[in-house]
């Protein structure tokens, strides 16, 4: 009976450590302005500026790889600084302190900014590979400040062409596409990760869905789990600025788009990429709303 016991365990410890040697770890859900939002003096960020626990950094997350203690940085956010220590306090210092590449989405500030810690000014990085779509690359090498990060050999621009995929080891491959949104120094990225048989996707920044030449229920039929930009839960979240300026998918758009949809399906979308304005960042009863109709949000720290 012992015995049994103790190879019913040694199993299970075997199938726990294959099954989790690939994560995706999130280590921001916020929009690019961070929340508490700068300004903002509102009921929505109030008592978020007293208060460091209800803080949210930019959207980005961790791809890891521990067969080949290996990991990449979706995003470099104004938040880099903060989201590297979780990183490392989420790994338990197992993974080098940089990543072994950094994915950009686009040109907005809360997606790529955070390079500039790799300067000599801060970290003084040798040759930190960034992967970017061709606008995007085409900005990072002939734009300062970014151009000295890559005349100094900070970082290696690694080009990326959407639909194409990139072999990152044996197990993890990534794809990035092209989604329609305010494209004013760059081109905005999606991305596709494969890790074995399993398919992540991650838009954080959308036009809206119907812009896009895909079907966004069909991309999530056919991944596992989909992280989707929520910067905003309904239309009214701005008076007095035009919605038309910084154009998203609603929330509440993207919920109806999915209502008839089965609940596997449904669970597998995780909201991400909240403006401070967003409900979702502070109000418990429209968590739970969102959540009793089968969708997950996105939080700092959380392991899928």
């Amino acid at each position: 009976m012992k015995l049994s016991l103790l190879l019913s365990s040694l199993i299970c410890i075997s199938y726990c450590t294959t099954l989790f040697t690939q994560e995706i770890i999130i280590l921001g859900v916020a929009q690019d302005g961070g929340y508490p939002h700068p300004g903002c003096s509102k009921t929505c960020c109030a008592t978020a500026h007293l208060h460091d626990s209800l803080k949210n950094n930019v959207v980005s997350f961790a791809l890891t790889d521990s067969v080949t203690h290996q990991w990449w940085l979706f995003e470099a956010t104004p938040d880099i600084t903060a989201q590297l220590e979780l990183f490392k306090q989420q790994t338990l210092s197992a993974y080098n302190y940089l990543p072994d590449g950094i994915f950009l989405t686009h040109a907005h500030i809360g997606h790529y900014t955070g390079l500039m810690y790799l300067g000599r000014e801060a970290m003084n990085t040798k040759n930190v590979p960034v992967y970017a779509l061709p606008r995007m690359f085409d900005y990072l090498k002939t734009n300062g400040p970014w151009s000295q990060l890559v005349s100094l050999g900070n970082i290696q621009l690694q080009p990326m062409l959407a639909d194409s995929l990139i072999f990152l080891n044996d197990r993890l491959l990534v794809q990035a596409f092209t989604v329609p949104h305010r494209d004013e120094f760059s081109e905005t990225a999606g991305f596709k990760i494969m890790v074995n048989q399993k398919k992540i996707l991650f838009i954080p920044d959308i036009h809206k869905w119907e812009k896009w030449n895909r079907k966004i229920v069909e991309e999530v039929n056919k991944a596992d789990i989909a992280l989707l930009d929520a910067t905003f839960f309904t239309a009214d979240e701005l008076p007095g600025r035009k919605m038309e300026e910084v154009p998203h998918p609603m929330v509440t758009e993207t919920m109806a788009l999915f209502e008839q949809q089965p609940a596997e399906i449904k669970n597998r979308i995780y909201f991400i990429h909240f403006n401070h304005t967003n409900p979702l960042l502070w109000d418990t009863v429209k968590k739970q709303e969102v959540e009793q109709k089968g969708f997950h949000i996105a939080y700092s720290g959380q392991k899928l």
